[in-house]
């Protein structure tokens, strides 16, 4: 009886031929999300994109740094949206 691998790390995506790992929330997903759903919390984001509310903060801090993405504060939350000047 074959028994499965299970050493390999949950959601890990690796390319067959060069064992890289794939990319799983495109940068896109995220840019997408903003253009449909207008100025919008990390949570809406997250939820649009369907990952976690922790990886959608760090993916759009990091296309902020990059000038992809804008965001203003709004008492304890942050409302981002895609960086008009990046199109």
């Amino acid at each position: 009886m074959e028994t499965k691998n299970t050493s390999e790390m949950p959601g890990a995506n690796r390319d067959e031929d060069s064992g890289q790992y794939q990319e799983t929330y495109p940068d896109e997903d995220f840019v997408d999300a903003l253009d449909e759903h207008g100025p919008t919390g990390t949570q809406a984001v997250a939820d649009a994109v369907g990952c976690s509310y922790d990886h959608a903060y760090k993916t759009l801090r990091r296309l902020e740094a990059e000038g992809v993405v804008s965001s203003d504060r709004v008492g304890n939350a942050r409302l981002w949206k895609v960086d008009e000047e990046a199109d």
